[in-house]
């Protein structure tokens, strides 16, 4: 593990904890903006996800929040593996390749704790389990060597997992962006990029760039966005010139990843500056999309994903010449709360049957419909809690300890 300076550190918690809190807070009106428009569009879902309107016996939502440790599901959480050849490990039945895409942050891995509880061991175990749910995953930035471990990781264990991997930039803070750059090259110079999908370059920008400019209720087409999205722009295309530097055996699709309804049109058409030189599938664009944060029931929670991604993000990318690819970047549903007051949001319930329904109703149509999207999140952040409380520590398929929660992963 190389040392990291924390050069993203301002008096004393990093840039990024910065803006998880304040993301904390207006999530919520993110998202209401978004369904505004989702609601003001009531054409027919040519892509997305078709809510079964079957009522499942055994699906009801709890009426209080269930635990988000314990003895889960059959996964021990110490994975049985040959100390000498980490491909060599025991598969879990409870497990199943059912996921399109996971996003993934290794514990110890953010600044200003650089290093306090990550290590080779631990990421070995986290791709372990990991590679029996899906076949991507997704980073969110490349702090505290977390590429170089992740992709080592999947070289010692021989699993067949790719990586989109993450340059979290932030407003006005340029030294953050080159010293990611840094680490990335370094990864790819030790690991090679056979196991590398993308490089998403931001997330959350452009409402991290508007909450900082004047509220994040701006138009995110106005001038004051426009502003912000020359910035990120600039860094997009300064990874595009960077990655041609390194003379690498493929070309990396770049993009971004944001709020859903945070997507400017000078960033979605981006890729139309340089096409000649990269493909035009070669920036992607990722979306969160939280139904949790819109106040439905679980049992409506696929349905709203699927509105929203289709008539916000899919149905905006489609209007542009490029028509860049989409990606549902996180969507996912909490399993408990840390305290009774947030444990619900309207009528939903965070709780262990309301990640089932979501589950059940999300994963396999979202496949079968081709859906592109990265499941949030992988294990239960302790951290989360701890600084935000609510909900926010306790969207994992897995505990902290790495235990399944109580669970039955779909098999599609």
């Amino acid at each position: 593990m190389s040392s990291y300076a924390n050069i993203n550190q301002t008096n004393g918690t990093s840039d990024w904890l910065d803006r998880q809190t304040r993301r904390n807070r207006r999530y919520k009106w993110t998202v209401i903006g978004g369904v505004v428009v989702a609601l003001a569009i009531v054409v027919a879902v040519a892509v997305g996800i078709t809510v079964s309107k079957n009522n499942k016996n055994n699906k009801n939502n709890d009426s209080t929040p269930a635990p988000s440790s314990g003895n889960g599901n059959g996964t021990s959480g110490v994975v049985s593996s040959n100390p000498d050849d980490p491909s060599d490990f025991q598969k879990d039945p409870n497990l199943h390749q059912s996921f399109y895409g996971l996003a993934y942050t290794p514990e110890g891995a953010l600044l200003p704790d650089c290093g306090a509880n990550i290590g080779k061991t631990a990421v070995i175990e986290d791709i372990q389990l990991i590679s029996q749910l899906t076949t991507r995953i997704r980073l969110y930035g490349a702090d505290c060597n977390q590429t170089s471990l992740v992709l080592d990781a999947i070289q010692r264990t021989k699993v067949n997992l790719t990586v989109y991997v993450g340059n979290y930039v932030v407003p006005g803070n340029t030294t953050a962006y080159q010293s990611q750059r840094d680490e990335l090259e370094a990864a790819f110079k030790a690991f090679g990029v056979d196991h590398v999908s993308g490089v998403t370059v931001g997330n959350e920008f452009m409402l991290n760039y508007l909450t900082d400019n004047g509220g994040s209720t701006l138009d995110i087409n106005g001038a004051v966005a426009d502003t912000g999205a020359g910035i990120l722009n600039g860094m997009i295309q300064d990874t595009r010139t960077w990655l041609q530097g390194l003379n690498l055996p493929k070309t990396l699709p770049v993009g971004t990843s944001d709020a859903g309804s945070y997507f400017n049109n000078k960033v979605l058409g981006a890729v139309d500056y340089g096409a000649s030189q990269f493909r035009l599938s070669s920036t992607i664009f990722m979306a969160n999309v939280h139904a949790w944060f819109a106040s439905v029931d679980a049992s409506q929670a696929s349905g709203w994903v699927a509105d929203f991604f289709q008539n916000t993000n899919i149905a905006e990318a489609q209007a542009l010449s490029n028509k860049p690819q989409m990606f549902i970047a996180e969507t996912g549903w909490p399993s408990a709360a840390n305290d009774t007051a947030h444990s619900t949001n309207g009528p939903g319930v965070a709780s262990i049957t309301g990640l089932q329904t979501f589950l059940d109703d999300f994963i396999c149509q979202a496949n079968a419909n081709g859906t592109g999207y990265f499941y949030f999140e992988f294990f239960d952040e302790k951290w989360k809690d701890v600084q935000f409380g609510g909900v926010e520590g306790h969207w994992g398929l897995f505990n902290a300890n790495k235990t399944l929660k109580a669970v039955t992963i779909p098999k599609c």
